[in-house]
């Protein structure tokens, strides 16, 4: 393949299209993958597409000041990004183990890139470059652009801003930002003086200019008292939006201050447009092939981006500080135009992935007034239910879906983004329900209800568990009536704020009635920048000020997930011991309500009385019979249970 399309990442590359010296030089902690699922390749497309040259140095060797002197001092500036995840979140599990691979590194090798990889990559910037303008963007620098609980160091962080040594923060999306901050570069006036545009964070010891701002607590307070740190995330949440967000201004020593500009304002359909069209060229760089390419490519290669922003609100997910709460939409046009793209690769089988976003059915703002007066500062669109003047309509989606469906060479589109199941219920018509069921699933369906506690799901900002029990009996009505014979597949979280061991055995419980044991069980994952984090970090939830439940005992951690897991062998002393600590003890035994067998019952018969035999997890787990029933199966050999007892 050639590489004349993609953007320069050698010096050669660089002379051959011509450029002395790059405007910008990008530097990235993924591989470059010119798609735009990265944010690399939006921001550099966006850039080149008014004028500007971008050279990208992708994954440098932070050990060494050379890895990013490649290109030469950029006549504008550096942008740097992490990359499409927090460096921390790529590296570690939640457990803090190291994860053993990366599918944003070619090959999916693991330590491509460091932790903190913002703030190491702008740090040896600065050791070579002194004077040259550092812009940092993407989920990491966005998300920790404020004073923020760092869950790997298990400590209290200033703005991102500060401990990276850049000028500016380019936060949110951040298309219309970077132009803007370019165009003030190329006139000339100095970085320091960039205070003025939205979706930006900038550094001042002169606060006197800014205009109706918050005076958030300075960040020694906010250090010396968790309360305050929760106070000043509430604020900060509540000014999100372009249309009613205020500056922000926070405080740290020697006088200096890190402040906050109101986010950019959402993407028109047409601008939404204009970013999807720009020449991509689809896929990582050719140079990545000799290692076996970038495996994140795979999943979004035959994947189409109808929306961004989310309204939905979970408080575990950051999207409200990074996407906002407004959502914007491509049209069907634009979509089509790339499906017809993605239909013509030769490695297409018929099928599109996923048609979606954040959430897959939003695609409108939640209703009339957020475009004109923003969202609310002091409701949620959906929680605790649906708000009045919520708009539940999926015609759009439904015409979309229609028309891609129709395409020549597709034999299927998929929905595997999220979809929100109270918002699916909110609309009166079923036409979509029905035709997601009958054409958009691939034997499964994924829906996240986190849990089935009132008490942890209004921690988490989700719906009550009815609300998901009416979903998940007209969905299972469904399918009887189209004949189809598809499950449903939910999404559990364990050990979230408000989450005790009591809730953990309930949550066993349901799935015990339910009759389904999940493969996989997120434990939650305390990130920059949600409000859940803020319960973890200072066990106060932000929104009421009330004390919050929060476990952080790993032992305690393990139990809980091994509750939702309660059938496998292996959780066997963690759901006992678990159980135990509840004082449910009546959930180990032989009746048909029990989760788990008892671990030793007294054998009688006349050769074995009075020694113990493990009763525990058969090899299939079957379910025992009733102390005393016939089962009209021989008795163990007697052989048998001496030797079981044999070193007793």
């Amino acid at each position: 393949m050639s590489v004349t399309g993609f953007l320069p990442i050698t010096k050669k590359e660089m002379e051959e299209r011509g450029i002395t010296q790059p405007d910008f030089v990008y530097v990235i902690g993924d591989a470059y993958v010119d798609h735009p699922s990265f944010g690399h390749a939006i921001i550099s497309r966006i850039l080149e597409a008014h004028g500007y040259s971008v050279c990208i140095i992708s994954q440098p060797d932070w050990k060494d000041e050379k890895s990013i002197a490649v290109f030469g001092c950029p006549r504008l500036g550096f942008l740097v990004s992490a990359g499409n995840m927090d460096s921390m979140v790529n590296h570690y599990f939640v457990s803090r183990k190291h994860r053993p691979n990366d599918a944003y590194t070619p090959g999916g090798e693991a330590g491509k890139r460091p932790d903190h990889a913002t703030v190491v990559y702008c740090n040896l910037i600065r050791r070579v470059y002194r004077t040259v303008p550092i812009i940092i963007g993407g989920i990491e620098a966005s998300l920790r652009r404020m004073a923020h609980y760092d869950y790997w160091s298990d400590s209290f962080k200033r703005s991102i801003l500060l401990d990276s040594q850049a000028d500016l923060i380019s936060y949110g999306m951040g298309e219309k930002s970077i132009v803007e901050i370019a165009d003030a570069l190329n006139s000339g006036i100095e970085v320091k003086d960039i205070t003025f545009i939205p979706g930006t964070v900038y550094k001042t010891k002169d606060i006197s200019g800014i205009y109706d701002g918050i005076l958030l607590p300075s960040y020694e307070e906010m250090k010396a008292d968790k309360k305050k740190y929760a106070d000043s995330f509430m604020i900060q949440y509540t000014n999100t939006d372009p249309f009613n967000g205020k500056a922000l201004l926070e405080g740290y020593p020697s006088g200096q201050y890190v402040v906050q500009n109101p986010p950019q304002e959402p993407l028109s359909i047409e601008e939404m447009d204009d970013v999807y069209a720009l020449p991509y060229m689809r896929t990582y760089h050719p140079s990545y092939e000799e290692k076996g390419g970038v495996p994140a490519i795979s999943e979004i290669k035959f994947s189409l981006i109808s929306n961004r922003g989310c309204f939905g609100g979970c408080n575990f997910c950051a999207l409200t500080f990074h996407q906002g709460r407004t959502v914007q939409v491509r049209s069907h046009e634009s979509i089509l135009e790339e499906a017809e793209l993605i239909t013509k690769d030769k490695d297409f089988k018929g099928y599109i992935h996923d048609v979606g976003g954040p959430t897959a059915n939003f695609r409108a703002p939640s209703c009339g007034k957020q475009l004109v007066h923003g969202v609310c500062k002091d409701r949620q669109c959906l929680f605790p239910r649906p708000c009045p003047n919520l708009k539940a309509d999926h015609q759009d989606y439904l015409e979309l879906l229609r028309r891609l469906r129709s395409l020549p060479g597709v034999k299927k589109v998929f929905i595997r983004s999220g979809i929100r199941f109270d918002y699916l219920l909110a609309d009166k018509d079923d036409t979509f329900f029905r035709e997601l069921v009958l054409h958009h699933i691939s034997g499964q369906l994924k829906v996240a209800p986190e849990h089935i506690s009132d008490a942890v799901l209004c921690r988490m900002g989700k719906p009550e568990n009815a609300v998901y029990e009416r979903f998940r009996k007209k969905y299972k009505k469904l399918n009887e009536e189209l004949g189809m014979n598809q499950y449903l597949v939910p999404y559990l979280m364990s050990s979230h704020p408000g989450s005790t061991l009591k809730e953990a055995v309930e949550l066993a419980e349901y799935l015990r009635d339910l009759g389904y044991m999940p493969e996989q069980v997120q434990d939650f994952y305390p990130t920059p920048s949600t409000v859940s984090t803020v319960m973890y970090y200072t066990e106060i939830d932000p929104r009421d000020g009330k004390s919050v439940y929060v476990c952080k005992n790993p032992h305690e951690k393990a139990m809980q997930r091994a509750l939702i897991q309660y059938r496998n062998p292996k959780n066997y002393d963690l759901v006992c011991e678990a159980l135990t600590k509840a004082g449910r003890t009546d959930l180990i035994g032989f009746d048909k309500k029990c989760l788990i067998r008892p671990r030793r019952q007294s054998v009688g018969n006349a050769k074995g009385a009075g020694k113990d035999m493990d009763l525990s997890y058969g090899r299939k787990n079957l379910k025992s019979p009733a102390p005393g029933a016939k089962t009209g199966q021989k008795p163990a050999k007697k052989k048998t249970i001496r030797n079981v007892h044999r070193k007793k």
